[in-house]
């Protein structure tokens, strides 16, 4: 059983990690960091304009060395790049060394909370709502392949979603306290 101090959070975009992310952080009193933030901090400029010069290709090879970097710390919370779980290590870094927590919700709620933004290069489609169905297509096995719990964020409320990950996280820790080892 391995001792998890960091929360990652996984899942689509528009699923609402970073929004639980920030809240998960403040009741743990601990620092919250989205790598999605932290790629564009350390290139000087915005996601669209990685996806521009280097493609997603370039993009993913950033996003891996932060995933390891921000996978390196603890006492964490972190919401993760929709396609952060892509990449073989990105998942095993993330099932390493924390609690993971696979959001999702339907298309339809997506394609709402996602609907003004034009810092996501993957929905910049004529057909948004089938390029997400792709993506959650080829990616949910790899959330669930590394997911510790799962939790629909389309229809619960951020509080609640909040205390049923604070509640799950706790009884893993308490658990791993209360084994031999």
């Amino acid at each position: 059983m391995k001792k998890m101090t960091n929360i990652y959070l996984i899942g689509l975009m528009g699923v609402g990690k970073t929004t639980i992310g920030k809240q998960l952080a403040k009741a743990l009193k601990c620092p919250f960091y989205d790598s999605d933030k932290v790629i564009e901090e350390l290139a000087g400029t915005d996601i669209p304009t990685i996806f521009c010069y280097e493609g997603e290709a370039g993009f993913r090879q950033r996003e891996q060395k932060v995933i390891k970097d921000l996978t390196d710390l603890s006492g964490i919370v972190l919401a993760t790049g929709g396609g952060s779980i892509l990449k073989p290590e990105n998942r095993a870094a993330l099932k390493s060394s924390g609690f993971v927590v696979y959001l999702h919700c339907s298309i339809d709620k997506i394609l709402y909370r996602t609907r003004h933004d034009t810092q996501r290069p993957l929905l910049q489609t004529d057909n948004p709502r089938q390029r997400l169905q792709s993506l959650l297509s080829e990616r949910e096995p790899l959330y669930l392949e590394c997911a510790d719990i799962e939790i629909d964020s389309g229809t619960l409320s951020n509080k609640t979603i909040v205390k049923t990950i604070l509640q799950q996280f706790q009884s893993i820790q308490k658990d791993y306290e209360s084994t031999p080892r």
